[in-house]
């Protein structure tokens, strides 16, 4: 049952923002269109391009613009700058001093996901919440999407019977994983968290979402298969721009075609967001060039030092014996797709609509929810959405809570160690 906030926030909300890279300025933005009054007051970044640009669009005091979040966090505390919320947006392994101190100070916090690189973190981020008794909404967008609240919804009116297994397909695409987790940010353990935790604790998160009891068992296989120099063709250079044509035009990782392709859609089409964004704040032509032959995303993918897997599998037994199948992988494009099997029916989706199937009719109906120009199908305004209308004093709307992410994030952890010892994994707090 959702529950009133404890204190209101007085609005206009003022809010900081931790990290101006893609995520952060993904909230900035529905920052700045929500139909309640946002302020954003101060931000934290250290590239200087990216930290002026941000400033400059969101009209923030030079003064309030700092290279690192303990500074911000810092002028918080001395009263040179106030703030009601944080949004942080930091590196992976950079969520646990920014959350913990912004709690500490009584700031609300929307939290980038994973928490935490390990559960120990995760563990302190959560005390530190419940201690300042403060906000924490987790960016487990997938909860939020116009699509999940209406499988939600055929779950619990029984049209199904009752949930005995799921089928989970999460296909990043061959050229995701080569942007984000070959040649990107998450590409290696070390720097950002296992590929289970940097991309798939959405997709784990949203299955406990579904299924709505805890598990108990827990086992995984996956590798990286791919992406290795083993790989690499014959005469391929170290870069994309380097590499003989014969080699980069028989290539589909090469990141001349990759980044092309986004620049020939032009910007009505999100050239001038992610993934150029990425590459530069201001993507063209010239600037885009000038990134892949200098900068990371130009490497070929068979030289990088990337060791995240490519392909994992997990199998999960909840209470109640509900068993739950999840396959991720680097070789599919497309949406998810999900099959729920129930003991009167099943439903089948793929992201966009719901099909849900009668055993003793045998007939099939459709659902499908309305469409969202907001980023992971509607999910990104959907979380943030629901993080200010709960600080303005409205039933609780998050449900990606401390309770819930640490219990899922937990859930993730077990299966990393369920992987790389290959053996069945009893989960926290199991009784079976």
């Amino acid at each position: 049952m959702l529950e009133p906030a404890s204190s209101p926030t007085a609005f206009p909300l003022r809010l900081v923002v931790l990290g101006a890279g893609d995520r952060g300025n993904v909230y900035a933005k529905l920052a700045a269109a929500h139909a309640l009054p946002i302020q954003i007051v101060g931000v934290a970044e250290p590239r200087p391009a990216r930290r002026a640009a941000f400033a400059e669009l969101y009209e923030i005091a030079p003064e309030h613009a700092f290279d690192d979040w303990s500074d911000l966090l810092a002028a918080n505390a001395a009263g040179t700058l106030a703030a009601d919320a944080a949004v942080i947006a930091t590196p992976d392994r950079v969520h646990e001093g920014p959350a913990i101190t912004a709690a500490e100070l009584g700031l609300h916090l929307l939290l980038e996901k994973p928490m935490a690189p390990d559960a120990a973190g995760c563990e302190r981020i959560v005390a530190a919440v419940n201690a300042a008794g403060v906000q924490l909404a987790v960016g487990h967008v997938l909860r939020y999407t116009p699509y999940t609240r209406a499988l939600m919804a055929e779950l619990a009116s029984g049209a199904i019977g009752e949930l005995v297994s799921i089928q989970h397909l999460e296909p990043v695409g061959h050229w995701h994983m080569a942007h984000s987790f070959v040649r990107g940010n998450w590409r290696n353990e070390a720097g950002s968290a296992p590929m289970l935790l940097a991309k798939s604790c959405h997709d784990i998160d949203w299955l406990c979402h579904l299924v709505g009891r805890p598990c108990e068992r827990v086992s995984s296989f996956g590798s990286l298969k791919h992406f290795r120099s083993e790989a690499r063709p014959e005469g391929a250079a170290d870069r994309c721009t380097d590499c003989p044509d014969a080699v980069e035009s028989a290539c589909p990782y090469s990141a001349l075609r990759i980044y092309g392709r986004f620049l020939e859609r032009g910007p009505k089409d999100g050239s001038a967001g992610w993934p150029l964004a990425v590459l530069d704040p201001k993507p063209a032509p010239a600037s885009i060039d000038a990134a892949l032959r200098t900068g990371p995303y130009g490497r070929c993918v068979y030289a990088c030092d990337n060791d995240v897997v490519d392909h994992q599998v997990v199998a999960m037994e909840f209470e109640g014996g509900v068993t739950v199948n999840f396959t991720m992988t680097a070789f599919a494009g497309g949406g998810r797709t999900t099959r729920i099997f129930g003991t009167h029916g099943e439903i089948f989706g793929d992201s966009a609509s719901i099909r849900v199937t009668d055993f003793l009719s045998g007939d099939s109906r459709t659902v499908t929810p309305p469409p969202s120009e907001s980023g992971h199908g509607g999910g990104d305004a959907g979380l943030f959405d629901a993080f200010v209308r709960t600080l303005a004093g409205e039933p609780n709307q998050i449900s990606s809570g401390a309770s819930e992410t640490l219990a899922s994030h937990r859930l993730v952890f077990e299966a990393e160690k369920a992987r790389r010892s290959g053996q069945v994994v009893r989960c926290k707090g199991s009784t079976s």
